[in-house]
């Protein structure tokens, strides 16, 4: 395997801006904007050289970007974002689906009404998102080595990191590059195509929600037809990404992006199983694992912050520590003595 997760630098601009150009809209975290991008790699550099190991109910939100590099050739593939703590610099809104039951005794019938509530009860959660990876690397499980890495950060930082996790896939996009969803509620207060506030809202931040969103729940039944098909369902291209979380532990509770009404995943962050199962070691051997001592295909992660790194390793278990292959401990930069972080592929 010669790919391997990474800490961005604001070298991987023109790789990020690139790969931002194909996503077809809809991705806030990684928008076709140089300056939005280079603002975002400012951030996160600014979060990798904070060496403060705070606990996370008093940091500010921080982003951590990663990027998935082919190490034969030095080119960036693929991204991945991780946020510590959502909503510390501007509410972090979403809508949340609710029933309202009411009884008439006159008309002896049950009414039960569906309505979605504008909440901001995700506020404090970490993220993980931003995941985009090229179309011509969509093969190997490279996408699962770019989500999951994002899981062994945590597990490496778990201090950083808020008790609550949360993942927000993009809802359906017409073939205009329009939302349903967003043409059915909010694009009736806001006079501007599901595009241009994507656009603002990635450039910008969300405030002109809160100046603009009224307040009051959203009946469903008082919405169109394409608009009510488009609650809780995620683009057809993340489909794969919403079935990996579920795998990791993630659950629909009936929260949904307020812009295209994609479902928003979430779990408790110390039970997301790449996390839970992830566990530290010593490299005691570096060489092929032998097939009758218990080798397995794992993830394998070192490195503190901007060091860290990622990839796809074969491993094995021994008393003194693990048995690591020697390609991805040259990936990793590793040798043996050096800690590791590894969990089952």
């Amino acid at each position: 395997m010669t790919h391997r997760i990474r800490a961005a630098s604001a070298d991987d601009l023109q790789h990020l801006y690139e790969m931002a150009k194909l996503t077809g809209g809809g991705f806030t975290n990684l928008p076709p904007d140089r300056k939005a991008l280079r603002a975002k790699l400012e951030r996160s550099a600014a979060a990798y050289a904070n060496l403060e190991e705070g606990d996370s109910k008093d940091s500010k939100d921080e982003l951590f970007v990663l990027v998935l590099e082919d190490t034969a050739t030095g080119e960036v593939r693929g991204t991945a974002q991780i946020f510590t703590r959502v909503g510390q610099q501007w509410p972090f809104y979403s809508y949340r689906m609710a029933t309202l039951t009411q009884h008439s005794k006159e008309l002896n019938r049950t009414f039960r009404a569906e309505m979605l509530n504008l909440v901001t009860d995700l506020e404090g959660s970490s993220e993980v998102g931003g995941l985009f990876l090229h179309p011509s690397e969509r093969a190997g499980g490279l996408g699962m080595l770019l989500a999951r890495s994002r899981y062994l950060f945590i597990a490496m930082h778990r201090r950083r990191f808020g008790d609550k996790i949360l993942a927000e896939l993009r809802g359906v996009i017409d073939e205009r590059g329009g939302s349903p969803f967003w043409d059915g509620v909010a694009g009736r207060f806001f006079g501007m195509s599901f595009q241009e506030a994507d656009y603002f809202n990635a450039i910008n931040g969300n405030q002109f929600i809160a100046d603009l969103m009224p307040k009051h729940p959203v009946y469903i039944a008082m919405l169109p037809e394409t608009a009510r098909s488009a609650i809780g369902l995620p683009h057809p291209s993340g489909r794969a990404a919403m079935r990996m979380l579920e795998e990791e532990g993630f659950a629909s509770e009936g929260y949904i992006d307020i812009f295209d009404g994609g479902p928003t995943m979430t779990a408790r962050t110390d039970r997301v199983e790449s996390i839970a199962s992830a566990s530290e070691a010593p490299v005691a051997h570096i060489r092929a694992p032998e097939s009758t001592g218990g080798a397995r295909k794992a993830l394998v992660a070192t490195g503190r912050l901007a060091d860290f790194r990622c990839c796809f390793a074969e491993v094995a278990e021994t008393g003194d520590g693990l048995v690591l292959d020697p390609i991805a401990a040259a990936g990793l930069g590793v040798g043996v003595g050096d800690k590791v972080w590894h969990v089952r592929r």
